[in-house]
Order: C-alpha cells, then structure tokens, then sequence
C-alpha cells in the first residue's frame, strides 16, 4: 500500500475545468495522485468532506515594502496575511522597497530576504525606470517575472516614471528577451492638470479627487502603450484597470493580435466613491474607486470573460499615512487588501452574481500561472506543485481589525460580511496555515 505524506480526502476540488468531489495524495511537495477514493496512506490526512479544495492562488500584484519600508509592510506579515487568504504564491513589485528593484544587486537583497521570511512562494518583478534600461537583461537573467513602468509618477522618489521614450527603449529591450512589461497606466499630463485646477479651486473632497484621475486618463493611456506594444512586439500588462471601458480597449487591442494581458482588482469590484467618501484614507488608490454603475459594467467583464486576471494590489501604510480630513489629495494612495481577495471573488462574485468557481481559479491560478509561466502552480493534477486552499465557501464572517495579519491592521474591508472561510493553506505540500493558525516552518 502506498504511503503518502498527506491526502487530503472527500473534497470538493476546484479546478478551472470542474468541481469534482474526491482525494489528493501529495509526496514530497508534489501532487501524485487525484481521484476518488485514493487507497493508499497518508503520514498526515485531512478531512476535506463539505468543504472546497482550491490551487493555491496567485496574487499577481503586492507590494511587501522590504526592505526599506519594512514599517509600512513586510514580507512576513504580508505573506501571512496572505496565506490567511488562501494565496500561496505572490508577485513582489519593485517599488516601494528600498532599494527598488531595478538591478540584479536589489534583487537578490530581495530574494535572501523572502527565503528567509515567507511563508508562501516569492515572485519579483523587476523595475522598468528611464536610469536603468540597460539593466534590464540581467534582471531577467535572474528570474524576475516581468517588469513594472509607472506612466504616470509612482509617488516613490526613487522609482521614476517611465516618459515616452523610455517606454519604448525599454520594450524594446523587454521584446528581445521575451519578458513582459507591466504598467500603470494613467496620464501624467491628464491627472497633474486636472488636480492642480481642483486644489487652487480649493476642491478636495473624496469626489474632486477621483474625478482629478477620471478613466479617460486610463484609456489615454493604455491607448499610447498599444501603440507601442504594436511598434515594439512587447508583451504588454495593464494592472488595475478600474473600469469597463479600460478592459474594452485592450479586448480591442487583443483582437488585432497584440499580445496584452489586463488584471483588475478587488476593491474596484466591492468598493465604491461612496465607501472613499465614508472610510477615508483606507480607501484611497490610485486609479481612484469608482460609481456603482461602473462596478457594476467592470463585474460584467469579468463575468464574460474580458478580464485576464484579478489582484490585491496590496499596497499598505502605516494608519497615520492614510488619516485623510479635509484634503483627499493629501494622504498615502493604496488598498490593504492582500488578505481578503477570495472573500471579494466568493462574495460578490460567486453568490451575488453567479460567478463560478472554476472561474475564480482561472482568474487567480491558471491564467496567471500561465501568462508568467509557472508550469506548475495554478492547478491540482498530477505533477503540480502541491499548493492548496481549503476553504468553507458557506460559512459567513465579519471582518474584523483583529483578523488581520498585516502590520497595520487596518483595511476599508473591514466591518463588511463575507462569505468564504480559509481552513487550511498548504505550500509545496507543507500545512502552514490551519484554522486560524500559523504553523512553525
């Protein structure tokens, strides 16, 4: 009889093909077997019986702010905070550390501090700023999983925006390596003026801020980073779109055979202007929250399936970064979010608009695992990296400040009701989260 290290048995197992009622063996750290009624024997076994077997999924888009801004975030709580939501894998952004990540000497400070810290699966992108195009090649030389430009100021002093010209150097170094380049898109031009004509007119409320980043900034934008995805052959990836509009312009784009992917977020799926308006700072991003009817179109996106991938772009300060009075143009712009993305899916998603479950793991584990090439994260099938979620769908909590585990155990998420209880979380086949607990390593 064969011996396993761990089954997991009577689940419901998610994939983005089915949900199927059965077993998992997993050795060391790999899936080797799936079916019902495996016969073998597990060293440690796990009752899964009314409850959904999900991949680990894939957060695409966090900033931990290590090191440098370790007060802000860090690995260890941020990768906690993760795996509380059943992600076991993670896409680091190069700013907001400090030093960023824009050459293989940050990188690597970056990669002995996530294996010594996290406790779910590091990725990095790597930094696309107009001083180092000529580092590029060696960044991906040594694995980073992308790069990241901000077309419009990233708010970090030492990640400067990528201008026109080095949007196009960098792609086409980009191209000629086969890498892709991530953006932030929104105009410069647009935002800087639309603002400055707000704060002299003494207009900075929670609605005056938003409309100072409207989406015709976005669609600019994007439009611009077509044009040179077309000239240049990049592989292109907008993140946080955060509307509809935005995601049919890239579908239009995608149709004319440009290889560009697009990823929104939770918070423009569950939040509201009305919510920038009640919570303040917590609900401050940038693109800004929108109007319920433009939540309403984006879900239809995704429901049809417009929308490549859906993030966290978890992106904390400390409390008193995010304190906004009078101003809403003063105060840090960024959604602590990373622990709470599959209660937004499951939530608003699955029981408020039927979307199914299976898309939920394309969404969060096969496209993006797919898109950036991780050939053996995103699925449960045999040879896969034994990465799970298990997760009682049915069962409702309220989110409280006390349920976090970020540094600043703060989030505009907080107070709302979800459906979606993370149980278990299994990386490479090791049980590091359980019922509320983080297991030692």
């Amino acid at each position: 009889m064969a011996t396993y290290d761990l089954i997991i048995r009577n689940g419901q197992i998610v994939t983005s093909e089915s949900v199927t009622t059965g077993d998992i063996a997993i050795k060391d750290g790999k899936i080797v077997e799936v079916g019902s009624q495996i016969s073998g024997q597990g060293t440690n076994e796990i009752n899964a019986e009314g409850l959904h077997v999900f991949p680990g999924l894939i957060d695409t888009h966090v900033h931990f702010n290590e090191p440098g801004r370790t007060e802000w975030e860090g690995i260890e709580t941020g990768s906690k905070s993760l795996a509380a939501g059943g992600v076991t894998s993670y896409f680091d952004m190069p700013l907001n550390s400090t030093p960023p990540t824009i050459d293989k000497e940050n990188l690597d400070i970056k990669k002995k501090l996530s294996a010594e810290k996290s406790v779910v699966n590091p990725n990095f992108w790597g930094g696309l700023v107009p001083e180092n195009i000529g580092k590029l090649k060696e960044l991906h030389e040594n694995g980073v999983i992308g790069f990241k430009a901000f077309m419009s100021p990233s708010g970090i002093d030492d990640f400067n925006r990528a201008d026109d010209e080095t949007l196009y150097k960098g792609m086409k170094e980009i191209a000629a390596v086969g890498s892709r380049l991530a953006v932030h898109a929104e105009s410069t031009v647009m935002c800087d003026q639309l603002a400055t004509e707000k704060i002299r007119a003494g207009k900075t409320s929670a609605r005056d801020f938003v409309e100072s980043r409207p989406i015709i900034s976005e669609i600019e934008a994007v439009r611009r980073l077509i044009s040179y995805a077309e000239a240049t052959g990049c592989k292109v990836h907008v993140v946080h779109a955060s509307s509809k509009k935005v995601v049919d312009v890239i579908n239009e784009a995608k149709q004319k055979g440009v290889d560009i992917t697009v990823e929104t977020c939770a918070h423009y799926l569950a939040l509201t202007v009305k919510d920038l308006e009640e919570k303040g700072g917590l609900a401050k991003c940038a693109p800004p929250l929108r109007d319920q009817d433009e939540v309403d179109d984006l879900w239809t996106a995704v429901l049809n399936g417009e929308v490549d991938m859906i993030a966290s772009d978890h992106s904390p300060a400390p409390t008193s970064m995010k304190t906004v009075t009078d101003n809403y143009f003063e105060g840090w712009g960024g959604i602590s979010g990373a622990q709470s993305t599959l209660n937004v899916l499951l939530t608003e998603g699955h029981f408020k608009r039927n979307l199914p479950l299976e898309k939920i793991v394309t969404l969060m584990g096969t496209n993006p695992a797919k898109v950036f090439g991780l050939a053996n994260k995103g699925n449960i099938a045999v040879g896969y990296d034994a990465d799970i979620a298990i997760v009682n769908i049915n069962e409702s909590f309220k989110l409280e400040n006390d349920d976090l585990f970020y540094r600043h155990q703060h989030s505009p998420y907080v107070g709302m009701t979800f459906n979606g209880k993370v149980k278990t979380t299994i990386v490479n086949g090791k049980v590091v989260f359980e019922n509320g607990t983080f297991l030692d390593a």
